[in-house]
This record gives structure tokens, C-alpha cells and sequence, in this order.
């Protein structure tokens, strides 16, 4: 069952009505290949046979490489998922919303994509498939994963709500080492989805509205092999 949550009330969930107002005027970008950028480390959790998961739009990246660049000493990024095919993504949406109808049978249409938008974006709105979004986390200098809280890509089931950003349940270390990720990045421009610690876009409608931008700055793009 999803369970009321007060700190709901205080986020825009993807589902909002207000993000898929936002208009979209692409720049034209390219998703560009993070593999080719040696400085990051790179996780295969979410690899794919195309290798679709370790691309990026070519300004997102570029802020990814500014923001690892902000960090402490002996820490450095863990790119997990970048771009994302929309045919994934759908299928990601539609196999959670399965999920919350049956642990909900009394949720409406709305309420079952309310929920989900907690965890997967809306198809058609999300920043994964824009190539706007990452997932990522931090490790030490020998590629120990620091404590978040939750592994990345927790579910708000899985982690009891502990998935949120601000969770108030984690412990002090964990909470600090969100803080030295989430300064890092919000310094070089992007902005985090409060449901999920480890996810951050830029130039994507959450981020426009976000920040106030009349317009985002990228919208669903296909790789040549999608």
C-alpha cells in the first residue's frame, strides 16, 4: 500500500500538470557516449546491449564533469543511467503502475500515475529519454560506494520512503554524503527530483520549471539503434 506521506504535499511530482505545460525548444544537442570520458567512473548496473544507458546530451555532461571536478578530495562520481529509450521508459512506467494498482485496487487512474511519477517518470515527460538525466552516486578513491541512505534506484516501498532526498530517516552519514553530492551538482546547474537522491537533470521540463526557464532545453531524442 502507498501510505499518506505529509512531505508529498511539498513536492511537484513529475505527473504535475505544470511539467508537461513547459514547452520544449530543442537546442539540437547530441547525446554523447560517457564511456569516452575517462575521469568518471562508470557502474554496469542498468547496462543495456546498445549501450544506450551511458549516453548524455553534450551539456549535461559537461556539467556532470564540472560538478565531480566541486568534490572533496579521494571522492569521484558513479555514472549509473544517462538516456534512457522511450520504450524502456514506458515500460519501466507501466510495469511500476501495475505494481501500485496491485497493492492499491482502490486508486484511480490519476492516483495510480500520481503514485508512480514518485519513482518513474510520466513516458511522456521524462528527462531520461531527453538524455537530460543521470543517475549517479559517489565512491572512494579505491570504488567503495559511500552511504546514501539507500542503494540507488530504491523504490519508495523498497526504502520506506527513505529514497527521498531530505528523508528525515537516514542516518548523519548518509545525509552528509547526499550533501556533498547534491552541492556539487546544483553548483554546476542541475537540480535533483526530491523522491530520488541519485537523480538530477538539466535542460529537461523539471528543470525548467525548477528554475524558472520559459522553455526546456531538450526533448525525447532516439539513438540510431533504438
Amino acid at each position: 500500500m502507498v501510505d499518506d506521506d505529509p512531505c508529498m504535499n511539498e513536492i511537484v511530482l513529475m505527473s504535475d500538470p505544470r511539467v508537461a505545460a513547459i514547452p520544449v525548444a530543442d537546442c539540437g544537442e547530441p547525446l554523447v557516449d560517457v564511456r569516452l570520458e575517462v575521469s568518471l567512473a562508470m557502474d554496469s548496473r542498468k547496462a543495456d546491449p546498445v549501450g544506450a544507458f551511458a549516453y548524455l546530451r553534450e551539456g549535461v555532461l559537461t556539467r556532470v564533469l564540472q560538478a565531480q571536478q566541486q568534490l572533496p578530495a579521494g571522492l569521484r562520481l558513479l555514472f549509473v543511467e544517462g538516456y534512457r529509450p522511450p520504450a524502456l521508459q514506458s515500460h519501466y512506467f507501466e510495469r511500476y503502475a501495475d505494481e501500485l494498482r496491485a497493492g492499491n485496487p482502490d486508486f484511480s487512474p490519476t492516483q495510480v500515475r500520481e503514485a508512480a511519477s514518485r519513482y518513474v517518470s510520466p513516458p511522456e515527460i521524462a528527462p531520461h529519454s531527453a538524455g537530460a538525466a543521470v543517475d549517479l552516486t559517489l565512491v572512494s578513491a579505491d570504488g567503495r560506494e559511500l552511504d546514501m541512505g539507500t542503494r540507488v534506484n530504491a523504490s519508495p516501498e523498497e526504502s520506506d520512503g527513505a529514497c527521498y532526498t531530505d528523508a528525515p530517516t537516514i542516518g548523519p552519514e548518509a545525509r552528509a554524503n547526499r550533501r556533498v553530492l547534491g552541492d556539487a551538482l546544483a553548483a554546476a546547474g542541475l537540480v535533483n527530483y526530491p523522491t530520488e537522491w541519485w537523480h538530477w537533470s538539466f535542460g529537461d521540463r523539471y528543470w525548467a520549471l525548477a528554475t524558472g526557464a520559459d522553455t526546456a532545453l531538450y526533448g525525447p531524442r532516439w539513438l540510431p539503434a533504438d
